[in-house]
């Protein structure tokens, strides 16, 4: 069996016809060198190697290995293949239990649920990095557990949960936990950040007698602390770093860009913390939001290993890229006119700009979350995929194929499926 026939399997996108090829190479398998099997699946996308993987029992064997884990990892790029959402009640102490998936591919858009059905209970997703998933307890829950998984290897670790645990405080249910990941095959760590906003420390007063007037200003500053969970060293420290800012986070699901975790807030700026070097600082928005007549929405994402801004306003859909971190230089890499989304797709959209100026009962239209160029948007009733670069649009799901119970600023993360690790060598 020669490599040139082997090969041709990359270049298949329907399965059916690399099954049928598969099934004609399986005599000849045994003369097939290990090493050759390896370099050439560990080429394919995570999404098919999870197909092929029922072909026989040595494929099986190869593409479970750690080894060969490790080697797609740096050989393939860990792409979008959907969303995931659930929703939170906002003046309640009870977690909502239903996880969706929203699949990126327009040819299967079909949401499917029980995402998380191979984790021993229900669970309230927080983070998503380059194909792990980080996600708790629900609550109410007397010992609430924090879980790392792979829901494409159905593979999870537990870590113990280290706060003090109260089922009416709500800061404990809209805590913010960041999942930090770097593919090198030669490590298999993974790093949270849980972020909390607080008012001034403890121990950070001057010394000696102040005015009262000094005491006073400073009684309402707020930063944000970090904390870092390694696996390496499984144990959870405090960083000393720490960030004055008096906004709130929104859509609190940070993205992690290389090496650096982002976080959107409500005061027209991105926080941004160094997972390694333990720095943050504030990264303000391109255009602030008094700019516009409505009150605008926003998302943040990656594309290309950039950080993007993305914001609805009633002039339409804006997309930025960040290209310097300390000079705050962004570029607008993409903007439609409500009136042009309306001309290009009548049969989805109508009256899209009174719509959001009116905006009665929340945002007519809200950007939920954007990765590789892919935006997933909320009008109205319907959930859509916005794909810039090509100009494409199409109806996700409408509401109710989520079973939705309240889609008031819902969880919602980028996933891509990886063969990454978690359990022991």
């Amino acid at each position: 069996m020669s490599k040139d026939f082997i090969l041709r399997l990359v270049f298949y996108s329907d399965i059916q016809k690399m099954f049928e090829e598969i099934n004609k190479m399986k005599k000849a398998e045994r003369f097939l060198n290990s090493d050759v099997l390896v370099e050439i699946l560990s080429r394919i996308p995570a999404k098919d190697l999870l197909h092929l993987k029922c072909v026989c029992k040595e494929w099986l064997h190869v593409i479970s290995s750690r080894s060969f884990a490790k080697a797609h990892l740096g050989r393939t790029e860990v792409a979008l293949t959907g969303f995931i959402l659930q929703e939170k009640f906002i003046w309640c102490n009870e977690d909502i239990k239903t996880v969706s998936y929203i699949p990126a591919e327009t040819t299967s858009l079909k949401v499917k649920q029980a995402v998380f059905g191979f984790l021993p209970e229900d669970v309230v997703v927080l983070a998503s990095c380059k194909g792990l998933v980080c996600c708790r307890s629900c609550f109410p829950c007397e010992k609430p557990v924090i879980y790392v998984c792979n829901p494409s290897n159905r593979e999870w670790v537990k870590l113990q949960w280290p706060w003090p645990v109260s089922h009416y405080d709500m800061n404990i249910r809209g805590m913010a936990l960041a999942l930090a990941f770097d593919i090198d095959p030669s490590i298999d760590a993974f790093k949270l950040v849980r972020i909390k906003q607080v008012e001034e420390e403890e121990g950070e007063e001057e010394e000696g007698e102040e005015e009262e007037e000094e005491e006073e200003e400073e009684e309402g500053e707020l930063y944000f602390t970090f904390e870092l969970y390694s696996s390496e060293k499984g144990s959870w420290r405090k960083s000393s770093e720490t960030c004055q800012c008096y906004s709130k986070l929104v859509k609190k699901e940070g993205i992690y860009i290389g090496g650096v975790l982002h976080w959107l807030t409500d005061g027209d700026q991105v926080l941004t913390f160094d997972v390694e070097k333990e720095l943050a600082w504030l990264v303000p928005v391109p255009v602030p939001g008094s700019e516009f007549i409505a009150v605008p929405e926003a998302c943040i994402g990656e594309s290309k290993g950039r950080l993007h801004y993305v914001v609805v306003s009633e002039q339409g859909v804006h997309v930025w890229c960040l290209e310097d971190y300390f000079e705050f230089k962004w570029e607008i890499v993409h903007f439609k006119s409500l009136e042009e989304i309306e001309g290009e797709w009548p049969q989805l959209f109508l009256n899209l700009k009174s719509h959001v100026l009116e905006r009665v009962n929340g945002p007519w239209v809200n950007p939920l979350a954007f990765k590789d160029g892919l935006l997933l948007m909320k009008v109205c009733e319907n959930l859509y995929l916005f794909d810039v670069k090509n100009n494409n649009m199409v109806q996700a799901c409408s509401i109710q194929d989520l079973k939705s119970q309240c889609m008031f600023n819902p969880i919602v993360l980028p996933h891509s499926m990886s063969l990454i690790p978690l359990t022991p060598a």
